[in-house]
């Protein structure tokens, strides 16, 4: 089977990729949405508390 221009072995279209991730990068869909609902001091006091967790099933 001949490759096509513009498409990938599995025939995805590449320019329309390239374009939908534009789109994305543009509107501020991409990447931003996660790290704009994490909350650090959150995440940072469940990380010590699965710490302190995990150094009392190894000292047992």
């Amino acid at each position: 089977m001949a490759k096509q221009p513009n498409k990938t072995a599995a025939g995805t279209n590449i320019q329309e990729v390239r374009q939908q991730n534009a789109q994305a990068g543009a509107a501020g869909q991409f990447g931003t949405e996660f790290a704009a609902e994490t909350d650090v001091q959150d995440v940072k006091q469940q990380n010590a508390q699965a710490e302190a967790r995990k150094s009392q099933k190894s000292s047992r």
